[in-house]
Order: C-alpha cells, then structure tokens, then sequence
C-alpha cells in the first residue's frame, strides 16, 4: 500500500524558516509530479509549490522567492524549504503526488498533512 507521510511542521516566528518534508514508500514504481498544497482555517485548500518528474517547478504567486520545492528521487521524497515566513502562511500543509504502483496502476495520494504555525 502506497503512503505519504509529512515532517518537519511546527511553530515559528515571522521571518524565520521551516523545511517540510515527504517520503512516499510501497509498491512503487514511478512517480510523477509531487506538490504541497496547505489549507488555513475557513478556508479552501490551495496549491503551493509542484515540482515534476523531471525538476520543474511551480509556485503559488504568495510564496514564490520565499519557498523552494525539491525532490529526492532515489528517496521518493519531496521538500519545502520555506523561508521569510509570513503569519498567512499558518495552515495545514499537506503532500500530494501522482504515484504508479504495480498493484493499482496510476493513483493520486495525498499525506495526513502537518501543521505550520507561524506566530510570535
């Protein structure tokens, strides 16, 4: 069975940092794109950062010159070094990936999310 399981959320201050990370483990055979996607309270669900197979990445117009996406793909891990945090940036993030497994073919996964408190 497929997983993804965040680390590395928490409580900062403004202006400090965080990194995020994700690991997939299983049955795996691929992977395709990985993302983290974060939801504040009363809000809906939004992307943050998406990085392809390949290194490409994406980035919410907040968060960009201030986040950074990676991947390891020899690790099946996906990162967010995120910089300069902002008090909107307080949500659950969670990880997301696009994962092929020899048991149930293409499938999208997500993690259980991790919390990023940013408050002085």
């Amino acid at each position: 069975q497929v997983q993804l399981v965040e680390s590395g959320g928490g409580l900062v201050q403004p202006g400090g940092s965080l990194r995020l990370s994700c690991a997939a483990s299983g049955s795996i055979f691929s992977i395709n794109a990985m993302g983290w996607y974060r939801q504040a309270p009363g809000k809906q669900r939004e992307s943050v950062a998406v990085i392809s197979s390949g290194g490409s990445a994406n980035y919410a117009d907040s968060v960009k010159g201030r986040f950074t996406i990676s991947r390891d793909n020899a690790k099946n891990t996906v990162y967010l070094q995120m910089n300069s945090l902002k008090p909107e940036d307080t949500a659950v993030y969670y990880c997301n990936a696009d994962i092929f497994s020899i048991t149930t073919n293409w499938q999208n996964y997500w993690g259980q999310g991790t919390q990023v408190t940013v408050s002085s």
